[in-house]
């Protein structure tokens, strides 16, 4: 989690002074250290990326939204010269709608412009970024509709249905294949900013490797200075050299190439020295970023409050409301009753694969511990062998071999039968949980519904995870899976349920269609 801060003329420039702007590396000539920290990232003559790629996005928006439009016109009317219909007191006449399509595009442009949507500061953000397209869209078609209203001009209603759904569906697609190209690129070590970290040591290898493990979020670590300042050596278990100590920052950005410097702790900084960066960046082209230590709290939580020069970054605590629990249960009611009435010949095949595979019971119900520490019984397709439970104690010493203390997870679980087998590969298996979502025990999406002996190992800041229901899918499902440390799918679980959003759920939900294929997935 980052603070940006924009400093000097810079925060005039809107835009264009955001974290991702890259210098021209022309001037700073022959860059070895930066060679050493990984690709080499020359960037081209002319504009800055950032800029380049925002007018690319201008140019396939327009694109997008003069296909869709006027697409939409020619299905609803044909391609006859249809006309808008004009009231009789109306003060324009004779409107056509090929116009009326012209001045739509152009209104729906300045409505992505205006919400930022092509912002360096969305450049690669995901969510985000489709929030702000979808929003921006229907902020539009509400304005053309009121003045339409106000105007006295009859718009066919048939027109608007097809060039809004569809127009901000396919926007949002083209977005999704610019950053799927972005992050290609990303991961080639091109299309981000040069980093420089200063701090301690710690805090400076604890940032470079949470971004080291993230390169589509466009952070690439060239260099650090700690105030030991050991020029020549580089950071633990890493290539990233360390370029001198904390008063050596200037020159460290002019040696790496540096357009970006992230300050990862104060504590051993000098008073001022915070300031003192700042005013030696290069306004509108090399930016400063604070890196808290508070992390898995999502943006809508921080608030940033100046008081008396200080930045003071208020984090609100979680709290969601009535209407945000009701809508939450509603989609899990609707969704799970509709899953059950689509995929019902599929429950009656497996049904009848598992009894006439093996001996036992068709499902398998199970003791689990959900919202407010409360026992339910978790329902599920039998895909082991009768005696699983049985045999438990003789494998559990080997779930170390998973990286995880507390989860038994094995790759290859010897209980498994071959009907499970396929089941569990494709999480079929998990298909009644479907009952619990509607028995209201369950949600679609949540953390991962504990045993109560996993529960009996929790510390104290673990047990946070009962705030939520428990559900069918979840962050850590689809973020690693099987392969996940218990830390990490603590982390997840705690940062889903303190930062949760509708849109979230429904990311998972379409991120967890893509594990659920990919080969030896298993999640249980």
């Amino acid at each position: 989690m980052t603070t940006e801060v924009n400093v000097g003329p810079a925060f005039f420039r809107g835009s264009q002074s955001a974290t991702f702007g890259a210098p021209d590396t022309s001037s700073v000539g022959v860059l070895s250290a930066g060679d050493a920290a990984g690709p080499e990232r020359q960037a081209p003559s002319g504009r800055p990326w950032t800029l380049r790629y925002a007018r690319r996005l201008w140019l396939s928006d327009l694109v997008v939204l003069i296909a869709v439009v006027y697409a939409a016109q020619l299905v609803w009317f044909g391609t006859g010269s249809a006309q808008v219909a004009i009231r009789e007191d109306s003060r324009l006449s004779d409107l056509s709608y090929w116009f009326f399509s012209a001045v739509l595009v152009i209104v729906w442009m300045v409505g992505l412009t205006m919400a930022d949507s092509r912002s360096t500061r969305m450049i690669g953000n995901g969510a985000t970024e489709y929030a702000r397209v979808a929003n921006a869209s229907f902020v539009v078609f509400s304005v053309v509709i009121i003045a339409c209203f106000l105007a006295r001009i009859d718009v066919a209603r048939g027109y608007l249905l097809i060039a809004l759904p569809l127009g901000a569906l396919l926007l949002i697609l083209e977005r999704y294949i610019w950053r799927k190209w972005l992050l290609r690129r990303r991961a080639r070590g091109e299309y981000s900013s040069r980093v420089l970290l200063v701090g301690s040591h710690s805090s400076v290898a604890q940032i470079a490797r949470e971004l080291r493990r993230t390169p589509g979020a466009g952070y690439f670590v060239v260099g650090a200075c700690v105030p030991t300042g050991q020029v020549g050596a580089t950071l633990d278990d890493s290539d990233i050299p360390i370029m001198g100590n904390v008063n050596d920052v200037s020159g460290a950005m002019r040696a790496v190439g540096a357009d970006t410097v992230v300050v990862t702790s104060t504590d051993e900084l000098p008073p001022f020295k915070v300031k003192q960066i700042s005013w030696g960046l290069e306004a509108g082209r090399q930016h400063l970023v604070l890196a808290p230590s508070i992390v898995d709290i999502a943006g809508p939580r921080l608030h940033t409050r100046p008081v008396s020069g200080l930045p003071l970054i208020h984090v609100e605590t979680p709290n969601f409301s009535k209407g945000q629990r009701f809508l939450k249960r509603a989609t899990d009611l609707v969704a799970a009753s509709l899953g059950v009435l689509v995929l019902s010949p599929v429950f009656a095949f497996l049904a009848m694969s598992v009894r006439l595979s093996s001996d036992g019971p068709v499902l398998f119900r199970q003791k689990r511990i959900g919202l407010r520490g409360r026992e339910f019984t978790m329902l599920k397709f039998r895909s082991m062998v009768q005696n699983a439970e049985d045999l438990l104690p003789e494998l559990a010493a080997q779930q170390r071999d998973a990286g995880n203390e507390v989860l038994f997870k094995m790759t290859n679980d010897p209980r498994i039968t071959p009907i499970g087998r396929i089941m569990r590969k494709f999480s079929l298996d998990e298909l009644p949980q479907l009952f619990n979502v509607i028995g209201g025990s369950m949600s679609l999406v949540g953390p991962r519904p504990p045993l109560p002996s996993e529960v009996e190992q929790y510390a104290d800041h673990v047990h946070r995870r009962f705030l939520a229901k428990p559900g069918i899918t979840g962050a850590w499902q689809v973020s690693g899976r099987s392969t996940l440390s218990w830390e990490d799918s603590v982390r997840l679980d705690l940062s889903y349920v303190e930062n949760w959003t509708l849109l979230g759920d429904l990311i998972i939900v379409l991120k967890t269609g893509r594990a659920v294929f990919a080969p030896g997935s298993t999640a249980h």
